[in-house]
């Protein structure tokens, strides 16, 4: 252990611990210019100053505007998020399907799908319900919305679900089989359940951005999500930066909640598997296209 840390780091001597300090109070000065000339810049523009941030101790911009439009986004992601997961998971389970026909459907509907931006999709789905069926204008954003975000994240989370389950050692497929068990019960008694422990952390990552997603209705749609609340809220009380730091701080908290979430429901599923999914790594994190980090080749797949 020793030998590697010596190979991997080398103590830094007298002349480089000074060079090291030296860059560090470099750093540190730059960093506080840094703050200071943007202390400076907003307080000269008078955006610290309270009249700026006394809207938000008033009922009215809480029960007018940031709360509706936090519960409509929390709306559209509750809809997108309890659609996609059993929409992703049917399409992850068909692509690892013994019948190709099956397969190549899937695939098909996966790769459309995730290669078109979640933007173009709001807006097919919003000139679609105008024109071919009875929503009315007033639903029709919401409907828009959540329909745009299915379609994209239930794409992408079929190929969350099918990395976790080709990441379980081929050999509990085996063993199931061996003592009769059929495909379904093989499915839905031995992989899914073990799969989903190990998949939690790139699901809730996934859903993390449906809830970003939603102001992209606001923009496109005049979905009435918290950012386009927060923008109207901004005009009637001129505090377009105040406005936008506490809706940010809001979306943080969203997510941070998310995340602990998803912590605690994951280590409640360990512990009540006793360890079952030991020396199987999490799938952590989806790629730039919408692709799982730690997707497994099989020789299931297409």
């Amino acid at each position: 252990m020793s030998d590697r840390l010596s190979v991997l780091y080398d103590h830094p001597g007298p002349k480089a611990r000074r060079r090291n300090a030296v860059l560090s109070v470099v750093v540190a000065l730059l960093l506080l210019a840094g703050l200071w000339w943007i202390y400076d810049t907003l307080n000269g523009k008078n955006q610290l100053t309270a009249q700026k941030w006394e809207p938000f101790l008033t009922a009215q911009m809480w029960t007018t505007y940031l709360l509706p439009g936090l519960l409509e986004t929390l709306k559209a992601a509750a809809l997108s998020v309890i659609i996609s997961i059993p929409v992703g998971a049917l399409l992850g389970v068909a692509r690892l399907s013994d019948h190709a026909w099956l397969r190549w459907v899937a695939g098909i509907v996966v790769e459309f799908f995730r290669a078109i931006p979640v933007l173009i999709l709001m807006v097919f789905a919003a000139a679609f319900y105008a024109l071919y069926t009875g929503v009315s204008s007033g639903a029709r954003p919401l409907v828009a919305v959540v329909t745009a975000l299915v379609l994209y994240n239930g794409s992408v989370l079929a190929e969350v679900f099918r990395a976790g389950i080709l990441s379980l050692p081929k050999g509990q497929t085996e063993a199931a089989v061996a003592i009769g068990m059929r495909k379904t019960q093989v499915m839905t008694q031995i992989l899914l359940p073990q799969a989903l422990t190990v998949m939690l952390p790139a699901v809730i990552s996934q859903l993390v951005v449906i809830v970003k997603d939603t102001a992209l209705g606001g923009i496109l749609l005049s979905f009435a999500e918290l950012r386009r609340a927060a923008g109207t809220a901004a005009s009637v009380y001129g505090n377009f930066l105040a406005v936008y730091v506490v809706v940010a701080a809001i979306y943080i908290a969203l997510n941070l909640l998310l995340g602990f979430g998803a912590g605690y429901v994951e280590k409640r599923m360990r512990v009540r598997r006793g360890g079952g999914t030991a020396g199987l790594e999490p799938i952590t994190g989806v790629g730039e296209a919408g692709v799982p980090a730690a997707l497994v080749p099989d020789d299931r797949a297409t």
